[in-house]
């Protein structure tokens, strides 16, 4: 029962928070210099997730060939701004992740 009573008091306050904010959502005019601010926030977001992910991977700064993350990264970027398709991007960094770490290995 406990666990019932929880699960409904998250979706309440999930809910409660969203709505309220797409109720008023159109009734509220940011500053330009807001709106251009918010441009930058999925930039610094991604950036806060990916550069510790990659440079980082065991905790420590590890920036060498025998990283395979920086390599799958670095294949990735170069793709991304090449091709500018994203399934492309992610694949081929993902390929280029696993077969690097499979020479290290192998």
């Amino acid at each position: 029962m406990n666990e019932v009573l929880l699960i409904l008091g998250m979706f309440v306050v999930t809910f409660g928070i969203r709505y309220v904010l797409f109720a008023v959502a159109d009734n509220i005019e940011f500053p330009d210099k807001l709106k251009r601010a918010l441009n930058y926030v999925p930039i610094a977001v991604l950036t806060a997730i990916i550069f510790p992910a990659v440079f980082m991977p065991k905790g420590e700064l590890f920036v060498s060939t025998d990283n395979p993350y920086i390599v799958g990264a670095i294949v990735a970027v170069v793709i991304s701004f090449w091709r500018k398709n994203m399934l492309l991007t992610v694949v081929t960094g993902l390929v280029a992740f696993a077969a690097w770490k499979w020479l290290l290995i192998g």
